[in-house]
């Protein structure tokens, strides 16, 4: 809180980044300021980015992680372009992350770790808090190692361990810094080490130590205070996109009175969903951790012909190993939801970086002509939306369906108001047990459906496989022309699914001279770059596509509006390449393939390109 001798600035937004080693606690400690700021009440959007190796070699460029937020009084959509506050725990960290911090902002620094040492293996050749080359910042040097040691000197641990709270001592400077309660970091550290009295008092005392020192320093003359954002009334709680994936689908099972089986393999970024599956034992979740991928989703294609709500989820090298089996699963016209967090690639490629370049997998990786459903959630709280819309497609159209997010999405967070089971939509489950007039490929004549026979029911017994079927009865069939009825009638089952979905409708003016269109996690930064540009009287629109295949029906209307389209995208332009070849439209692309997502001034300053020529 403000002390007597400062004065206190009123601030509508607000991006701080934590940075330091793998080791340092940066994720667990920019958490905990996002947990504080969704109590609070801010609007909130988070970052985390983190190496792939499970340890990199301390002090090293390859070993920085970071945590960004961007917390505001207003709505907001991205975690932040230039940083206001940079927390720079080691020399590394600084090198990797001083370019984004905005001119004057504030850099904090443990100056402990400013070692010979560290400083070589970061690469500088002299102490950048010692010469000229920070000058542009607001630098705030603490040896918090220093001060950690002084708290906890009553404490019998060794130094090594009191130094893994110096993460607490940064986060109670930020705490007084920006006028923040610190009950919900010493709640959580109380449940967090609950069996460890120890640890709890040792990281209680930092915390409290970092609030002092902001208190006493009278280097730094100002606190901030970032009110309140007005959001729509309900109850709220801070989600993170793997989570909500997991919520959506328990509510799916909940809904269509059926239980989930999870099959599947970890694998980054997708193991978090199959960690939260795992927790709901109580309501009829099974979750199996297979020996592969492969296993993983033949399990799930096993469960769902045994009548569960089938689940695999798994990232883009997983899914390269379980086509032959989403292909089995799209002619036996099986319910499958097939999750794919999409990372780096190709191959092993970035495991821990974001990226979308497994929408053409999507569409194209089986052998023969298999289309399937996909839908792509736009922020971590869509991600609950999608993921029961996926289970509702996959049981109504008894077919397999993508659900493709991303890891920015994953381990993204945002606050997400909480909904009513009562309001999400009804879901058709298929199941008959009637066996007059049974086929096991009889049709139905609007959803193009066939009935989901369990295993066992008396008059309904029947086999699948991957052999063509004959329609109606489902017997093996050679017929060349029963292999062209069926194979038309799996594209016409995925094609009507566009009567199902809500029309494309563009945020902004509904025709202009640009139109942006985006998919998946690129949302935030599109729809902030296009506020700001129609606030600045440009006429541009942006439309955020959810319903990949099929496309909403009146897309190519809604196309023809504009005088020129923009799709930004997270690899080398492929839902340009679908749109472009569907609808014949001269789509502009703009791609990005750096591990990183849009800026919203990357974007913005295409719009002013585009429309300033």
């Amino acid at each position: 809180m403000a002390t007597p001798n400062n004065k206190t600035e009123k601030l509508d937004i607000v991006t701080i980044r934590f940075a330091g080693d793998s080791g340092d606690g940066m994720q667990l400690t920019g958490n905990q300021f996002t947990e504080n700021s969704a109590i609070f009440g801010n609007d909130i959007a988070t970052f985390p980015d983190f190496p792939a190796e499970i340890r990199a070699p301390a002090g090293s460029l390859a070993g920085v992680s970071s945590f960004q937020l961007q917390f505001s009084s207003k709505i907001i959509h991205t975690p932040g372009d230039e940083l206001d506050v940079l927390v720079a725990m080691n020399p590394a960290a600084l090198k990797v992350h001083l370019a984004d911090l905005k001119e004057h902002g504030m850099l904090l620094v443990n100056s402990a770790n400013y070692s010979p040492k560290n400083l070589k293996l970061a690469g500088y050749e002299s102490n950048p808090l010692e010469d000229d080359s920070l000058k542009a910042y607001r630098l705030i040097q603490v040896d918090m190692s220093k001060l950690v040691k002084i708290a906890a000197e009553d404490m019998e641990l060794t130094s090594k361990i009191v130094l893994r709270s110096t993460n607490m001592f940064a986060l109670g400077i930020l705490f007084w810094l920006y006028e923040r309660n610190s009950d919900s970091a010493i709640k959580f550290l109380n449940k967090k080490f609950a069996k460890k009295p120890e640890i709890v008092e040792l990281n209680t005392r930092a915390l409290k130590a970092g609030i002092n020192y902001g208190e006493t320093v009278e280097v730094i003359k100002t606190t901030f205070n970032v009110p309140k954002a007005t959001l729509k009334k309900g109850v709220y709680r801070n989600i993170m996109g793997n989570q909500a994936v997991s919520y959506g689908l328990l509510a799916a099972a909940k809904k269509s009175n059926l239980e989930i089986f999870f099959g599947g393999y970890p694998i980054t970024p997708a193991s978090d969903i199959l960690h939260h599956l795992s927790a709901y034992k109580h309501f009829g979740v099974k979750t199996f951790q297979a020996e592969d991928e492969i296993a993983g989703i033949v399990s799930a294609i096993g469960a769902s012909f045994a009548g569960d709500l089938a689940i695999t989820a798994t990232s883009g090298p997983g899914i390269a190993l379980k086509t032959e089996a989403i292909s089995l699963a799209t002619i036996t016209e099986l319910p499958l939801v097939i999750i794919n967090v999409q990372r780096g690639g190709p191959s092993t490629g970035l495991p821990t970086k974001t990226e979308q370049s497994d929408l053409l997998q999507a569409m194209f990786s089986r052998n023969g002509d298999a289309p399937n459903p996909i839908i792509a959630p736009y922020s971590p709280g869509d991600c609950y939306h999608s993921a029961y819309e996926a289970c509702r497609i996959a049981l109504k159209y008894m077919m397999p369906v993508f659900l493709l997010t991303d890891g920015y999405l994953a381990n993204g967070s945002e606050p997400w108001l909480i909904p009513s089971l009562k309001d999400m939509p009804d879901i058709i489950n298929r199941k008959r047990t009637d066996p007059e007039g049974f086929t096991p490929y009889k049709h139905d004549k609007d959803t193009l459906s066939r009935d989901w026979a369990i295993p066992g029911t008396p008059g309904m017994e029947h086999r699948v496989g991957g052999l063509e079927k004959a329609d109606g009865s489902g017997n093996v069939s050679y017929d060349p022309l029963n292999h062209d009825h069926m194979t038309k009638l799996r594209h016409r089952k995925v094609e009507i699914i566009a009567n199902d979905i809500p029309d494309a409708k563009p945020y902004g003016k509904e025709s202009g001279e640009l139109l942006i269109i985006g998919w998946g996690s690129t949302f935030g930064a599109i729809r902030s770059a296009v506020e700001l540009a129609i606030e600045e009287g440009y006429s541009v629109s942006h439309l955020h596509i959810k319903y990949i295949n099929p496309f909403p029906k009146n897309l190519g209307d809604v196309l023809l509006k504009y005088q020129k389209v923009l799709i930004p995208e997270l690899n080398m332009g492929q839902l340009s390449m679908l749109i472009r070849s569907k609808y014949l439209v001269d789509a502009k692309q703009m791609n990005k393939i750096e591990g990183k997502p849009f800026k919203l001034s990357e974007i913005y300053n295409k719009i002013k390109e585009i429309l300033e020529k």
